[in-house]
């Protein structure tokens, strides 16, 4: 059979090469670089295992870590690495690519659904620029944790498999433990593939490309590429405003990082709210705010006005325009119903919008913690007012307002506690699982926090201390890029 169609490799798996299916110049092959000598299997994740029809069996397979760490290949799979441009915090950065990352199987579940199975960090690639193609035992944990909290929080997302450690020390501000994460996605193609042949004036490319993101991933559109992108700008404004409700800052929105599906891709200086801050920035290196949490929406549309451009030689421009103006109001709509959720408003009435504004005003100036305000809000008053420290004086009249709407809506704890986590993955929860693993080679926090945030609306006896704000030592914890 030809490489491209699916048969069963090792542990089980219905592999394929689709992506191979386009022409050579949208990527390299290339086996992975075969990094580190003594590769051990950290933690595995039997969740996103099940995604791909993976037994968990498979994990204690002599062969799982040599395969998933890429000192040998998945099956007769060919892996290979993406090319890719994309502008970076605003500005045009030219050809760019997986230069840490590698394909290393694409595989059906048994709904017919096709999964990128994608390893990071596993060495140089022809896109590694000045990098080194590895990845840290930090930013790996980071994004092992991150997909999976952002996925039980139902946001689209990449998702994690396992983390490999290398046995490799690897330089970044500092030496550190180097790490191969295993992530799955339903397609790692970026706004930034597009950008790739467009700005290269290749054209017939970008219709290749799109024809070929359209037939695996939006057959209802085969033939419409303007009604495609429509849906491609749908998506992305609904991501952007359940990023906004969950009150998650990706960090580093460069065109290269935006998902064509709208999934949340590419976990690198991420952070959850804590104390409410719309101006929150998560990455210290983005000095000029251009990537803060409440830019994000916007930014989200500045994206799909690249990707616009970079298809202006399939869609005619007044079908691009078109489809781009319906963003606000896609956003408006999506994120007005997530929040109207999480204070648990049904019937739609005059002044709720503005009631829902009033608290974020005023979260925003005591600094409430984001998380627990809207958790708390069904209990006892004073608790809830209690997260309002010293300058609690406004909370109580909004509190009685909020109580007074509520007349005739009927009991809604059970209903919030189900839009409203109690645990999210708080930077200081994430470090504590990585100092654990990194100092002490200890994988028992790592192991509790992924229950924890895989489980997020949970009570969790004994574990309430993991949902609280972090302590004096662990605020003002600094992520970058190679975080």
């Amino acid at each position: 059979m030809s490489e491209t169609h699916s048969r069963t490799a090792p542990f089980g798996l219905a592999l394929e090469n689709h992506y191979a299916r386009l022409p050579g110049e949208f990527y390299t092959r290339m086996p992975a670089e075969k990094v580190g000598n003594h590769p051990v299997l950290l933690h595995a994740n039997p969740k996103a295992g099940a995604l791909i029809g993976l037994d968990p069996k498979a994990f204690a397979d002599p062969d799982f870590v040599p395969v998933f760490c890429g000192h040998k290949p998945l099956g007769d799979f060919s892996p290979l690495a993406m090319v890719y441009s994309g502008h970076q915090f605003g500005a045009w950065a030219g050809q760019l690519g997986d230069g840490r990352a590698l394909l290393i199987g694409q595989a059906r579940d048994m709904a017919g659904q096709l999964w990128d199975v994608q390893l990071k960090g596993a060495g140089l690639t022809p896109y590694s620029r000045f990098g080194d193609g590895r990845a840290v035992m930090r930013s790996t944990i980071r994004e092992y944790l991150g997909s999976e909290a952002i996925g039980a929080l139902g946001i689209a997302t990449s998702r994690a498999l396992c983390i490999i450690s290398t046995g490799e020390t690897v330089m970044r501000e500092q030496p550190e433990p180097g790490a191969i994460l295993t992530r799955l996605a339903k397609s790692h193609i970026r706004f930034g593939h597009f950008e790739h042949f467009h700005h290269r004036g290749k054209h017939e490319q970008v219709r290749l490309l799109a024809d070929h993101v359209i037939g695996e991933y939006f057959p209802e559109f085969i033939g419409d590429h303007a009604g495609w992108f429509g849906e491609v700008v749908r998506r992305t404004a609904e991501l952007m405003a359940a990023w906004q409700a969950a009150g998650f800052a990706h960090g580093v929105m460069n065109t290269d990082n935006m998902s064509i599906l709208g999934l949340t891709l590419d976990y690198g200086p991420y952070g959850f709210l804590d104390a409410y801050d719309p101006d929150f920035i998560c990455n210290h290196t983005d000095e000029g705010g251009r990537y803060s949490f409440s830019n994000q929406p916007g930014i989200g549309q500045w994206n799909l006005r690249a990707l616009a451009l970079a298809l202006s030689s399939l869609i005619d421009s007044d079908r691009l325009v078109e489809q781009l103006n319906a963003y606000e109001s896609i956003f408006v709509t999506r994120f007005r119903a997530l929040m109207r959720a999480k204070v648990g408003l049904v019937s739609d009435r005059e002044g709720d919008d503005d009631l829902i504004r009033s608290l974020l005003v005023l979260m925003a100036k005591a600094r409430a913690d984001y998380t627990l305000t809207f958790r708390q809000l069904p209990q006892a008053a004073e608790s809830w007012l209690a997260l309002f420290g010293e300058a609690r004086s406004e909370a109580p009249a909004w509190l009685a307002r909020y109580r007074a709407r509520m007349d005739g809506e009927g009991g809604r704890t059970a209903a919030m506690n189900a839009v409203n986590p109690k645990y999210v993955l708080r930077n200081w929860v994430a470090e504590t699982a990585i100092r654990a693993v990194e100092d002490r080679g200890d994988a028992g926090p790592l192991d509790r926090v992924l229950r924890l945030v895989q489980s997020p609306y949970a009570e969790h006896a004994g574990d309430d201390a993991w949902a609280l704000p972090p302590a004096p030592e662990y605020c003002g914890l600094s992520v970058s890029c190679s975080s």
